[in-house]
């Protein structure tokens, strides 16, 4: 099968430079390494991609090439697994950038860092409030298990007076590297954790009596939370340092409260904002009245009510609502007002609202003269 013009294989054009063409093959590099891509198709797409990049990244090779095509560069294309020669000197490099960290494979003899310090867990509790204790606020005691370093070993996981000694088999490195022979980069270093110190790169002789080596134990804390006046359901309130210990000297994790908020008989939260219903009689609506309404801070507000008041109608009392989170104020409390009509009369009222009915006339507000011209024209 003929081959491919080799500028097309690296998606450049004939004038490309040095840079341009080491810019194209690394991205192909990254796209159809066989240790990546596990297609059929990728180590054959990738001896192309190297057999092209050789060539034109050698100026004579790449002269001959651009005078006679592929007649003009025979043999001198072909794979070559040994990355330091062929024309090739800087293919290490470019494959160390790519390829760092990916796969297990390595290029150099540096050791690992599975020993460093590792951050502790984070935790989470959740607690239910009332909804007077979210508003206001309130302090919670919280029972809270998570792991922490073993007193008696001061979290080295040896039985006192002893200590942790270091792997004999990884000599302290927490892993293994094994060198293997590829036919398309040559060799290749993997690492793996030791079995003998499960990568941590130290075994313990006497393990503690109380963690077993573990360097932790489960300890049931109880904490004073103190809950702050806003809060809505759904929060969460950190605790910087409340979690798991850390592992080989890293920090403890967070601990994170999610709040659980109760409805409300009456009142309807609405951001900072409290909802409240306030149903009145139809003689309250009709001729004005001052009605109680009662507040989250339990007192009485009065409320006047304007004659002529629709159901719907709302009222604000500014400041009357819910306190802010990180910063002073309140939101406000509206109130909706809720004609209530009577069902259950007595026969002094029957006839009252018979009497007042005839000051009305027969026609309901919906037949009143002028209603069904201005909704529909008139003729």
């Amino acid at each position: 099968m003929d081959k491919r013009d080799y500028y097309e294989v690296l998606g450049v054009t004939r004038d490309a430079d040095k840079n341009t063409l080491k810019k194209a093959f690394r991205k192909l590099a990254q796209q159809y390494h066989p240790d990546v891509n596990k297609t059929a198709e990728a180590e054959l797409k990738f001896k192309e991609i190297n057999e092209a990049y050789q060539v034109l990244s050698d100026d004579q090779k790449r002269a001959a090439y651009d005078r006679f095509g592929h007649a003009g560069v025979q043999g001198a294309g072909g794979f070559n697994s040994d990355f330091s020669g062929g024309g090739f000197g800087d293919f290490t490099s470019i494959f160390e950038e790519l390829f760092s960290g990916v796969g297990g494979f390595s290029t150099g003899s540096g050791r690992g860092s599975r020993r460093q310090p590792r951050r502790g867990a984070d935790l989470r509790v959740d607690i239910k409030l009332t909804f007077e204790e979210a508003v206001f606020g309130v302090d919670k005691e919280l029972e809270v298990p998570r792991l922490e370093n073993c007193d008696r070993c001061g979290g080295n996981g040896a039985e006192p007076p002893t200590a942790p000694v270091t792997c004999s088999t990884c000599n302290g490195a927490g892993e293994i590297q094994r060198r293997q022979q590829s036919p398309i980069f040559g060799t290749v270093i993997t690492a793996t954790p030791c079995s003998t110190c499960g990568g941590t790169g130290e075994v313990i002789p006497s393990p503690c009596t109380k963690c077993r080596g573990q360097k932790r134990v489960q300890i049931t804390r109880t904490l004073n939370v103190k809950i702050p006046a806003g809060v809505d359901d759904g929060t969460r309130i950190r605790l910087v340092g409340e979690g798991e210990a850390g592992q080989l000297g890293g920090p403890p994790g967070n601990l994170y409260v999610v709040v659980t908020v109760q409805a409300h008989q009456v009142f309807v939260r609405d951001q900072f904002d409290i909802h409240l219903e306030l149903p009145v009689n139809v003689a309250q609506a009709t001729l004005g009245a001052n009605v109680k309404v009662p507040t989250i801070d339990s007192e009485i507000e009065i409320l006047d009510i304007p004659a002529g008041t629709q159901t719907g109608k709302t009222f604000r009392k500014r400041g009357r609502g819910i306190p802010h989170l990180q910063r002073s104020g309140r939101g406000d409390m509206v109130i909706t007002v809720r004609v209530v009509v009577p069902t259950n009369l007595t026969s002094e009222q029957r006839e009252l609202f018979r009497a007042l009915a005839k000051t009305f006339g027969d026609e309901t507000p919906g037949q009143q003269k002028g209603f069904f011209d201005r909704l529909f024209g008139s003729d």
